[in-house]
Order: C-alpha cells, then sequence, then structure tokens
C-alpha cells in the first residue's frame, strides 16, 4: 500500500473530524477557545488518530467511531505539547514550525487551552455512550485506560521523569527505554488498544497489539532522536539540535547513530512479529509501523 496517500488521507479525515468535533460558539471564552484550536490545527501526521482507525480496521470494527475516538487523543496529545513546551518544561519556542502557544498567548492562557483540550476530549469519549454509539462499558473501559495512560505512571509521570533525568543528566539507556514508555509509547499503545476495543477485540487480540503499541511508541521516540540529529529543521516543524541545546540525554548518546538505527530495525521486527497472525485488514498497521521507523520528519 501507499503509506504516504494512507496517512495523508487519515490526517485529512482526522482534521475534518476535530472541525466538527470542536465546532462550538465560544461566546465569552473566545481567547480560550481561539487559543485552543491554534495548536489544534496547527498541522501534524495525526498519527495516532490513524493508528486508532487501522487498530479498529484490523479487527472488522466501525472505523468511523474510532476516529472519532482517536481525535479525541489528538486532543489529549495537542494537550501534552503546549504544556511540554512551557518555559517551566522544555522551554521550546517553536511547536510544528509554528511559534509555540504561550510565545503567542502567553503562559497562562496556554496552561488553560492545555487543560482545556484534555477535559473535552473526555466530554466527547462519553458522550459516545450518551448518544447510543457504543456499549457503555467499552466507553468506561476506553476512559479508563486513556486516563491511566496519561496520567502518572504514563505521559504525565513520563514528562516527570524526563526534567529529573535531564537534571541529573546521566541517564542510561534503561532510563531512556522507562521515561519513554512513559511519556511517548503509553499514549500510542492507547490509540492502538483504544481501535481494537471499538472494534470488540478478545483479549489475546488485545495482549498482540499491546505489544505492537508497546514497540511502536518505543521506535517513535528513537526515531525521533536520531531525527533531532540529522532531519532538515523546515521538514521537521522544530529546531534541529534542540534535544542537545536542552541538555537532554537521548539514544543517540548512548547508542550512537548507527547503534540507534540497529535499535529501531530491531523494535520494527518486534513490532510486525506481535501482529503476524493477524490477516491482511492489519496490512495498515504494518506499513504505520515500517513509517514510523523510516520517516525523515
Amino acid at each position: 500500500m501507499d503509506i504516504k496517500q494512507y496517512i495523508d488521507a487519515g490526517a485529512h479525515a482526522a482534521e475534518q473530524r476535530l472541525h466538527e468535533l470542536t465546532d462550538a460558539d465560544p461566546g465569552p471564552f473566545a481567547l480560550v477557545k481561539e487559543a485552543m484550536a491554534y495548536s489544534l490545527f496547527a498541522g501534524g501526521k495525526r498519527i495516532r488518530p490513524t493508528l486508532c482507525v487501522a487498530a479498529c480496521a484490523a479487527g472488522g470494527g466501525d472505523e468511523d467511531l474510532a476516529l472519532t475516538y482517536g481525535c479525541t487523543l489528538e486532543m489529549i496529545h495537542t494537550y501534552t505539547l503546549i504544556h511540554d513546551d512551557l518555559p517551566a518544561m522544555d522551554n521550546d519556542d517553536l511547536r510544528r514550525g509554528k511559534p509555540s502557544n504561550h510565545m503567542v498567548y502567553g503562559e497562562a492562557q496556554a496552561l488553560l487551552a492545555g487543560c482545556g483540550l484534555l477535559t473535552w476530549a473526555y466530554e466527547i469519549m462519553a458522550r459516545q455512550a450518551v448518544d447510543g454509539k457504543i456499549d457503555p462499558a467499552i466507553a468506561a473501559r476506553i476512559v479508563a485506560e486513556t486516563s491511566r495512560a496519561i496520567g502518572w505512571t504514563g505521559t504525565m509521570g513520563g514528562q516527570s521523569l524526563d526534567m529529573i533525568l535531564t537534571e541529573r543528566g546521566d541517564a542510561s539507556v534503561a532510563d531512556l527505554e522507562l521515561m519513554e514508555y512513559a511519556k511517548t509509547a503509553q499514549l500510542l499503545i492507547c490509540a492502538v488498544r483504544n481501535g481494537a476495543l471499538v472494534a470488540r477485540a478478545d483479549e489475546a487480540a488485545l495482549a498482540k497489539l499491546t505489544v505492537f503499541g508497546e514497540k511502536i511508541g518505543l521506535a517513535f521516540q528513537v526515531a525521533d532522536d536520531v531525527l533531532d540529529v540529522v532531519a532538515d529543521q523546515e521538514k521537521l516543524g522544530k529546531p534541529v539540535g534542540s534535544d542537545k541545546a536542552q541538555g537532554k540525554t537521548t539514544y543517540v548518546d548512548r547508542l550512537g547513530i548507527d547503534g540507534s538505527k540497529q535499535f529501531l530495525a530491531e523494535l520494527l521486527a518486534a513490532a510486525l512479529e506481535s501482529i503476524a497472525d493477524f490477516d491482511d485488514r492489519a496490512d495498515p498497521l504494518r506499513a504505520l509501523a515500517r513509517f514510523i521507523v523510516e520517516r525523515a520528519y
């Protein structure tokens, strides 16, 4: 399959759905809604919604409903980016080729915009059950798993570890794996599992897809570390070498470029092996795994 065409189509579908989901009259709250939209519609590959739909398709489920759930994860992901860029965190002035949210709206509105996207995402998740589009028990499980994935032992915990390890400056490969599993992989695992849950996958299939998500989630970060050294800044959408400038320890620091690329190859092989007994409906997942490893931006 043409993975670029598939990703572009997935991003377009996600963009349209996000506009539909967030089409509300802001009334007196126009500024914070504008700040939310500024980051939510700043571009991006929309990998999480696309993964969610692909995982649902692998189980023969309702891909349109999976798209909605995938878009809620994109809202949550955007919230993490807004907060990551703040001076108190990574202190990045550029995101996706545009000034970071706080550079345009100030730190206070950026904080509120991030929180607004997070809470709105949960409202949309729950609304699918209220509107009779999904079994309430499945919706509750999706909410619970998403909460865990982005909480104090997930994305937020990973961000905490990132700040601790950056301050220490002596992170080992094991430290990096623990931190990135929490900070980056958990939300990608969540995208895969949520799509599978929409498709009513059984526990055996969920276990295999979880391994798939773990491997591609870690690969996503290893590839990011490599790109931070070798990528074209215009394609990357943020300053090349920003990790080094912030004093972060990366896989490239510990494994080198060649070692990191070898690790990526191993993660890809493990990801593909985990879903080897899925039929051709899982081919988009396989192609997405290869894209994550081989991407240039």
